[in-house]
């Protein structure tokens, strides 16, 4: 397929700022990589759509939209290896977001590692999913996950599952990190491709994250967690991604839990 010259400019603005450089250290630099962090945005979009900041838990919420009295509610986890973010490009998709469609959007700056542990950081997004159906009705809520927000996202879900609760009406994934050991055979020949990421510097970021929390854990890998009764679920994967093995295989277990249902 021709690619686009917006993705060329892109590999070539990645490229020039070495993220695939700072993801192949072990252990990873955490401070390096948080330097790209934009924990707030003062542009004329958000304020004058910013409708409000708040916090539930230990996560920040930013609560943007053109219509403040939207019935719909995107929630928005944002990726970042579980050690940083949000950065410039998640403010943009929220605001791309805003802009065309009538939903209310919530990015959510949830605990990092290795200050923070994944059961910390998962306990937090169950409460702003536990805040959210509050004041929406469950099918108005649409969860967008970004790499390990995709993480959190799915472990989520499974946990609403295992504990028969209200499910939103959607989840959209974008290159989610379904098994955190990154032990699949074909990441191989992605490593050296992939423009971003690097099994090094993932592995040890996930390593922080875990603690002493076995990789495999379903709170880190969804891939070995159960896969039945997911609301609508859309996927966006990049081949080049060295997560790509993985989300087929997630994909997979959605389809085979899809038929059995049926």
């Amino acid at each position: 397929m021709k690619q686009s010259l917006s993705y060329y400019i892109t590999l070539l603005v990645i490229k020039l700022k070495g993220i695939k450089n700072s993801f192949s250290k072990d252990p990873i630099n955490v401070k390096k990589i948080r330097k790209d962090d934009v924990y707030s945005q003062k542009s004329k979009f958000f304020r004058e759509n910013t409708l409000s900041v708040f916090k539930v838990s230990d996560t920040l919420i930013t609560e943007v939209g053109l219509n403040k009295n939207s019935p719909n509610l995107i929630i928005f986890i944002h990726g970042g290896a579980f050690i940083s973010g949000p950065a410039k490009h998640h403010w943009d998709t929220v605001k791309a977001i805003a802009k065309q469609t009538n939903h209310k959007i919530w990015l959510c700056q949830y605990p990092k590692a290795p200050e923070n542990k994944i059961t910390k950081i998962s306990a937090n997004i169950d409460h702003v999913y536990t805040q959210a159906i509050e004041n929406y009705a469950p099918d108005k809520i649409s969860l967008i996950g970004d790499s390990v927000g995709g993480t959190l996202v799915t472990t989520l879900i499974q946990r609403l599952n295992s504990k028969n609760t209200t499910l939103p009406g959607k989840i959209i994934l974008i290159s989610p990190v379904m098994d955190a050991t990154i032990f699949n055979s074909e990441i191989e020949s992605i490593d050296p491709i992939d423009p971003m990421l690097s099994k090094k510097g993932v592995l040890s970021a996930k390593k922080m994250c875990a603690g002493t929390m076995d990789l495999k854990n379903v709170m880190m890998s969804p891939l070995y967690g159960c896969f039945n009764n997911f609301p609508r679920t859309v996927l966006f994967l990049a081949q080049n991604d060295i997560t790509y093995p993985d989300q087929k295989i997630a994909a997979q277990k959605l389809i085979e839990a899809i038929r059995r249902w049926r």
